[in-house]
């Protein structure tokens, strides 16, 4: 059974960044249907999969990262423009089979991602 999972940590501060929101969208040529809206755990986390089993659909999917609100609330930024503010990362699901684990390092001027296990 596939799914989908997610975590974020904060590489600046050096713990799982807790309180981040996260939308899952769906891609489909020029549409975009959010499919989920979640918020991260202490644990920097989601409490469970964001998909599984028959949700979980091979095609493309973007996960938009609300990071310039998690920064601004753990004092890391300020009221102004931030360099860093929603992060999206589009990609794809080949195999529904698979599990993907799609994880967001952030800190205030920079992040990164791959697919993890």
């Amino acid at each position: 059974m596939g799914r989908l999972s997610t975590h974020v940590l904060d590489t600046a501060k050096g713990k799982p960044a807790a309180g981040v929101r996260i939308m899952l969208y769906r891609i489909s040529g020029q549409s975009h249907r959010k499919v989920k809206d979640v918020v991260t755990n202490a644990d920097g986390r989601t409490d469970g999969p964001l998909l599984e089993g028959e949700a979980l659909e091979a095609g493309t999917y973007e996960l938009v990262f609300c990071a310039g609100d998690y920064l601004r609330q753990s004092g890391q930024a300020g009221e102004g423009v931030l360099f860093l503010d929603e992060i999206p990362i589009r990609f794809g699901v080949p195999n529904a089979d698979q599990h993907y684990h799609v994880p967001l390092l952030i800190s205030p001027f920079g992040y990164s991602t791959y697919r993890g296990s």
